[in-house]
């Protein structure tokens, strides 16, 4: 597979750069959004008393490399090693509050907030010497862990006597020339990789506390159950190192001196407890005109000009319910000692997370502490702030213990919340000249936003209490649904209508939210227009481009693939979008071979601009990684149930690719050091779906438009 890796063996020499102040100074107002909110030095960053730097960020590290990205960036203003940057994410006790991991905003907002803090440390120690040898700032040289004046040096520790920046980061900090930059735009290792590799503790799966102890919770069969009857008795009688079971509502769980034991007494209690009958979930009726028949919020989410004339040219396509998928299911450590609630937990929120659990359990903020550790695999909001909020009911139960639960397989895939299905239509009509007159867009979504977000009834164990907390309905249609629904395309008429209801299964965040759907409707039917219109795919969408980037990387994406060579029963598709239509710019190719009852990937290519580039290694692993995962998405995954229950419940149920499945890759990066950086984390989902369905048109002659693009839909 001709995919970028991190080179493990790759190392760092010190570095020393002497530079003196740039005349470029930013504007008040292009200070990024998180800085805004907290303008601190010291909410950034500290000045150790070795020389080296502590960074701040309330950012969770998911697998995409914030981390390494947010330590280049603070190393690269302050001339230093990477290896003399410390970074602390994520800690409701420590960092700052930057809400969700989420929206591929963690460069914008996070590492760029501590880019300006630690060039306006920068400054304020640079100051700090001046004042003190009296001498122009401007004589002054900057270097690391120090700053010289001919034959005169002094250290930061020096310099600070103990004390640490307390000043606030003002519109006039000077950035470092990047013309002088050691670090940005350089690809390096991830430190952390090193430890996954050799199984060391990082995830919070393998986290261990002294004294530690282990739960399970007790599923009802379905959504609506009420819990009837529960004897524990027989639990207490077989299995040994039971703790305690705790029963409110029709939450149940139970707390064991080991692992298996829990475990063991899950199983025993979901045989004998009785669950009162449940609505059954809508099946032996198409799924989509009944989620078309659902009560729903309807609104004109995006008009332009004038769209009342006649279309001519329709198409509808599907996405079906997906789920996250993590590769480790969910879990948490809560432990309630001396009146202080820890929990442990890979949320993408750990301060909405403190906030949910305050409402929740009914302690105050500050005697709530959560501390962000990295999961096992997941993009969105997968079962994290359910487990933390049921290990933290428990540990409240039977304080002074640490308690670890952790979800099964089982449950992971059954009650974790899902992306929603989408129904997607579109119409257009074409002028003389090929051009696109008018556009038509309706979608059909439930949210793509039930994170808990101080919201206790967004819980999965909310449904259970006694009373159970009721959810509010929604105000409006909510932003990520529409991800993506206005193409990025010079069309005079516009009309985009949703829909958004409220369906049978539960849903919340998935990696790039309606942007996955959005894309592979409107790309796929930019590509069935282009047949109608006689164009070539990549000239139909350049001429109704009038961004000059976004040109850009589709004419990069078609020097990279125009000397292939197509084989008989093979099609390449081609996809572009801008994601959020206001960051990176991202463009997809697929080439796809079928035979017989088999759709094979061979390759994914990918043209991506995201602007300034912090660290090119990540920004092509991350490209790499949304190829892969779409892929799958795309080719094999939806969520089955039946009337009373999800049935995806494992990997058989819910396939994903295998190892063997994984095409040919291969990532173009288009760096812009002159323009902003620009979120790239989800760009890259919808196009590949698009392509991919664009690709198995012309290899097979049968235009697909309900995902997955399983072998028996091309015999319909």
């Amino acid at each position: 597979m001709q995919t970028s890796r991190r080179d493990f063996l790759k190392t760092m020499g010190t570095l020393t750069i002497g530079f003196t102040l740039p005349s470029w100074v930013p504007e008040a107002d292009e200070l990024p959004g998180s800085l805004q909110r907290d303008p601190r030095i010291r909410a950034w960053l500290e000045i150790l008393e070795n020389g080296q730097i502590r960074v701040f960020t309330g950012k969770m590290e998911l697998g995409q490399g914030i981390r390494t990205a947010v330590a280049q960036v603070a190393a690269e203003e302050l001339s230093l090693p990477l290896s003399q940057v410390e970074v602390v994410m994520a800690d409701t006790d420590r960092t700052p509050d930057e809400s969700y991991t989420a929206g591929s905003a963690s460069i914008e907002n996070s590492a760029m907030a501590v880019r300006y803090a630690a060039a306006a440390a920068r400054q304020k120690l640079l100051e700090l010497a001046a004042k003190q040898w009296r001498k122009p700032v401007e004589e002054l040289q900057f270097a690391a862990g120090t700053i010289r004046w001919k034959n005169k040096q002094i250290s930061w520790k020096e310099l600070l006597n103990g004390k640490q920046l307390q000043d606030e980061v003002r519109g006039n900090v000077a950035l470092k020339p990047k013309g002088q930059y050691q670090l940005v735009g350089k690809p390096m290792p991830r430190p952390e990789i090193n430890r996954m590799v050799r199984a060391e503790t990082w995830f919070i799966q393998d986290l261990r506390l002294p004294g530690m102890v282990h739960a399970r919770m007790v599923r009802p069969p379905s959504y609506g159950a009420r819990l009837e009857k529960l004897d524990e008795s027989a639990v207490r009688k077989q299995i040994p190192g039971i703790q305690k079971v705790v029963v409110q509502g029709s939450l149940v769980g139970v707390i064991a001196t080991e692992e298996f034991q829990a475990m063991q007494a899950q199983w025993t209690l979901q045989e004998s407890v009785r669950w009162t009958d449940v609505q059954p979930l809508p099946t032996g009726t198409a799924l989509v005109s009944y989620l078309k028949s659902l009560p729903a919020r309807i609104e004109r989410v995006h008009e332009k000009g004038q769209p009342t004339g006649p279309t001519t040219i329709k198409a509808q396509y599907y996405k079906p319910y997906l789920m996250h998928g993590s590769i480790g299911p969910s879990c948490a450590i809560a432990w309630y000692q001396k009146g202080t609630l820890r929990v442990w937990s890979h949320s993408q929120g750990v301060f909405p997370l403190r906030e949910t659990l305050h409402r929740l359990l009914k302690l105050p903020l500050d005697r709530i502490h959560v501390i962000g550790m990295a999961g096992s695999g997941c993009y969105g909001h997968n079962g994290a702030d359910d487990v933390a909020a049921e290990a933290a009911w428990l540990a409240m139960a039977y304080p002074e213990h640490p308690i670890r639960l952790q979800w099964s397989r089982d449950e992971e895939h059954a009650w974790e919340p899902y992306g929603s299905a989408m129904i997607l239509e579109a119409e257009a009509r074409l002028s003389t000249a090929g051009r696109i007159e008018q556009w038509n867009y309706t979608l059909w979504s439930d949210t793509y936003t039930a994170r808990p977000g101080g919201d206790p009834a967004n819980l999965l164990l909310a449904r259970y209490l006694d009373p159970p907390i009721p959810k509010k309905p929604a105000s409006s249609i909510n932003g990520g649904t529409i991800r993506n629904s206005e193409p990025y395309y010079n069309i005079p008429d516009i009309a985009v209508d949703a829909h958004q209801f409220e369906g049978p299964l539960r849903v919340s965040s998935l990696r790039a939210l309606g942007a996955f759907g959005n894309v592979f409707a409107i790309e796929s039917f930019m590509d069935e227009l282009a047949e109608k219109a006689r164009k070539d795919p990549f000239e139909f969408r350049i001429m109704h481009l009038e961004d000059e980037r976004a040109i850009a990387v589709l004419r990069r994406l078609q020097e990279l693939i125009q000397n292939e060579r197509i084989k008989p029963k093979e099609g390449v598709g081609i996809a572009f979008a801008r994601y959020k239509n206001t960051a990176a710019y991202c463009a997809v190719a697929a080439r796809v071979r079928v035979t017989g009852n088999q759709i094979k990937v061979m390759n994914l290519w990918s043209v991506i601009d995201a602007g300034e580039v912090i660290n090119p290694d990540g920004l092509k692993n991350q490209t790499e990684g949304g190829l892969i995962q779409a892929a799958s998405w795309t080719l094999k995954e939806q969520v089955q149930f039946d009337a009373q229950q999800i049935t995806s419940r494992d990997w058989v149920s819910y396939p994903i690719f295998l190892m063997s499945e994984i095409p040919e890759v291969e990532v173009v990066v288009i760096d812009r050091p002159q323009e902003p950086v620009l979120g790239a984390g989800e760009a890259v989902q919808g196009p590949t779906a698009a392509a991919l369905a664009n690709a198995l048109y012309r290899a097979s002659g049968k235009r697909v438009r309900d995902l997955p693009l399983i072998p028996a839909k091309l015999k319909n």
